[in-house]
């Protein structure tokens, strides 16, 4: 006989609490999982989310590859970090910036590199910068632009001879004296001038230095009315004393801006120091020098220059989306009406007809002239041709 004080059907009370427990415990997983906006964030697996996900990691490993075994930022030197670090204002919040810090801009692509950083940071405070052109230079033709600024003196030559005088200097050599040769294959200008007859190897602008020689005509006069249009035919296209300012793009040792400057026009010109003192050159003859590469963002406000120039440099060498931020760049700098005079550009017949030509007539210019010839220097099986065109930024819906 069952005793009256044992509870009835115990077993199935246990059943149903074990049931009301764990459907409980369930929901509690999904609300938290599921519908928590942390956990979509984390969990979200669309296509775009992949991509850029895989992207980053071979982004990441190509860096690691690229560094030479180098370490991370922790072991950036003290002058990188001390330049870097947000500095406060002496007078509190700025207006304009709307901030009581300013920070020194460098170019983020420098800590992609800590070994050549390590190397360009690393001096005296107060005392002689290393001799090390070579390596500022890698580093800006790597993406680390700007380069940081530093606490030392650069090197200059023991025994500094002056520069001609204006207008002589415009098309004369300057002294061997007035340069620091050691980044150079040749120690002096003799060298220089002369290499395109006694040097095989290849070197940017080779025939440049000679000003007796090709630059003396370059631009001068239009040769059978072709490729090689003529500074006096381009200025022809507006109105006199209308193009007063602008920029050469790559200008070798500045003959295109020396023409300008005898037609009362200001030209900067921007070139790297290419096995050649280009920079130091440019400067000698009385014109604006601008150390810079394609890379980098023109450091010019928007609608300002009445023209830009650039000959050989923009060509099928450069990747076409940087090519295409670079012709973009150009159009924002230039004025409503303002020229840019694409000056022998380069590449193979194919290309022209699949990608430049749309691509530059793409960004929105008027089309001034427009004159394609065969590239023969290098034979006539590569197929390569020229274009050398004047283009018009729109004066009415230039946006």
């Amino acid at each position: 006989m069952e005793s009256p004080h044992k509870p009835k059907h115990l077993s199935s009370t246990f059943f149903f609490l074990f049931i009301f427990i764990s459907s409980n415990l369930v929901t509690l997983f999904i609300s938290t999982s599921l519908f928590n906006p942390c956990a979509l964030t984390t969990t979200r697996t669309d296509n775009n989310a992949i991509t850029t996900m895989v992207e980053k990691k071979l982004f990441d490993e190509e860096i690691t590859r690229n560094n030479d075994g180098g370490e991370g930022e922790q072991d950036l030197p003290d002058e990188f970090m001390t330049l870097t670090s947000p500095q406060k204002l002496p007078f509190g919040v700025n207006p304009n910036s709307k901030s009581d810090k300013i920070i020194s801009p460098v170019g983020k692509p420098c800590t992609l590199f800590p070994n050549e950083l390590k190397r360009f940071m690393s001096y005296t405070v107060n005392g002689s910068c290393p001799d090390d052109e070579l390596l500022a230079q890698r580093l800006l033709l790597k993406g680390c632009e700007p380069l940081p600024r530093r606490r030392c003196r650069v090197a200059a030559p023991e025994t500094y001879v002056e520069h001609h005088p204006f207008p002589e200097c415009q098309w004369s050599t300057p002294s061997d004296s007035s340069i620091v040769w050691t980044a150079y294959t040749c120690k002096n200008y003799s060298c220089l001038i002369n290499r395109r007859k006694n040097q095989k190897e290849f070197d940017d602008c080779k025939d440049c230095f000679d000003l007796q020689g090709r630059e003396k005509n370059r631009w001068a006069e239009t040769i059978g009315g072709g490729l090689d249009f003529s500074i006096d035919e381009v200025l022809g296209v507006k109105k006199q004393g209308t193009i007063k300012i602008g920029l050469d793009i790559g200008g070798g040792v500045a003959t295109f801006a020396v023409r300008m400057r005898e037609r009362n026009i200001t030209i900067i010109t921007t070139s790297m120091n290419l096995n050649g003192p280009f920079n130091n050159f440019i400067a000698a003859r009385g014109v604006v020098p601008l150390y810079l590469s394609i890379s980098q963002r023109l450091p010019f406000f928007d609608n300002t220059l009445d023209i830009v120039h650039s000959m050989h440099v923009l060509s099928n060498w450069i990747p076409t989306t940087m090519l295409h931020f670079l012709l973009f760049d150009i159009y924002r700098v230039l004025r409503p009406g303002g020229l840019f005079w694409l000056d022998h550009f380069f590449c193979i017949g194919e290309q022209y007809e699949e990608v430049y030509k749309p691509l530059i007539q793409s960004i929105g210019f008027n089309q001034i002239k427009w004159v394609t010839g065969r590239k023969l220097d290098r034979g006539p099986d590569l197929n390569e041709m020229y274009l050398s065109a004047l283009l018009e930024k729109p004066l009415s819906h230039s946006w």
